[in-house]
């Protein structure tokens, strides 16, 4: 049974803490470092509900893809809803570590694991890491279809394949357009705009488009774009995050229990189609 201190060395190992944005904040949250470990649960968000989850699992470790405190605090106080988490994280026993932009540039990362379920084949990083040697590591990945679909086929079976949520996948671009060549990014991708364009490729999926990004990619190519629900686009990172720690148990004789939340906490709950074809002019000034 190892103890919290090795578990948290495998997998700084997988996610090295410098290679985080310097903005970001990653690596254990809570946690006593001799404490014995039996149980892993993977998640995207620290949140309530995945709390509630490690504690009825027994879990504990949780490891979540988003931080807990990202911008900093100057409060646990259980009044405040994160300080309610990191509360019954103590009271539980339950340690919690973050892997962020670290798993997101991975090899394999967080983007490896969208474009697994999405059945692409990775050729390179979106936006290598140049610190990688081997030009395997970097942010998202530019992919390849093994036959080409179209724009509606291909977000068909992105919806089919990732995870259900209220938005579904929202595309802009000529339905019918063949797509042949993917760039994918997990989590908001609308700042990599120029390395899309750059990579030449026919689509790109990724989550949390905004309106003017979204509207002069359009202008500038044909790119297809497929707009997925962030938390969706993240989700299949903790399969994978899942299978490389229970490679890791069974190297070193561990014995541990992984599991992956399938608590869908994505924040939006009800999606509602347009029924009006187009607005109705009221004169009032745009």
């Amino acid at each position: 049974m190892p103890r919290l201190s090795e578990v948290i060395a495998a997998l700084d190992d997988l996610w090295p803490a410098e290679r985080a944005e310097s903005w970001d904040a990653v690596g254990t949250v809570v946690g006593e470092p001799d404490q014995e470990v039996t149980r892993v649960l993977f998640a995207v968000d620290p949140v309530q509900e995945t709390v509630d989850e490690a504690v009825k699992l027994g879990a504990g470790l949780l490891v979540t893809h988003h931080p807990l405190y990202l911008r900093g605090t100057t409060t646990v106080a259980a009044s405040t809803f994160k300080g309610r988490v990191v509360h019954t994280l103590i009271k539980n026993d339950i340690a919690l570590h973050v892997a962020h932009t670290n798993a997101d540039t991975a090899d394999p990362g967080v983007s490896d694991a969208l474009a697994g379920a999405l059945g692409l084949r990775v050729v390179r990083p979106l936006v290598p890491d140049p610190s990688d040697p081997g030009g395997r590591r970097g942010l998202g990945r530019v992919c390849e279809l093994d036959a080409p679909l179209t724009v509606r086929e291909f977000a068909a079976r992105a919806a089919e394949r990732l995870p259900a949520t209220a938005q579904g996948i929202r595309v802009a671009g000529d339905p019918d357009a063949p797509v042949r060549t993917v760039a994918v990014s997990g989590g908001s991708g609308d700042s990599l705009f120029d390395h899309v364009r750059a990579a030449g490729v026919d689509a790109f999926l990724t989550a949390d488009l905004r309106h003017h990004p979204a509207s002069e990619a359009r202008a500038h190519s044909p790119l297809a774009l497929l707009d997925a629900a962030h938390w969706a686009t993240e989700w299949p990172w903790c399969e994978l995050a899942a299978a490389q720690l229970d490679e890791i148990s069974d190297r070193h004789g561990w014995d541990l229990r992984v599991h992956v939340s399938r608590t869908v906490t994505d924040p939006w709950t009800a999606h509602v189609a347009s029924s009006r074809a187009t607005p109705e002019s009221s004169g009032a000034p745009n």
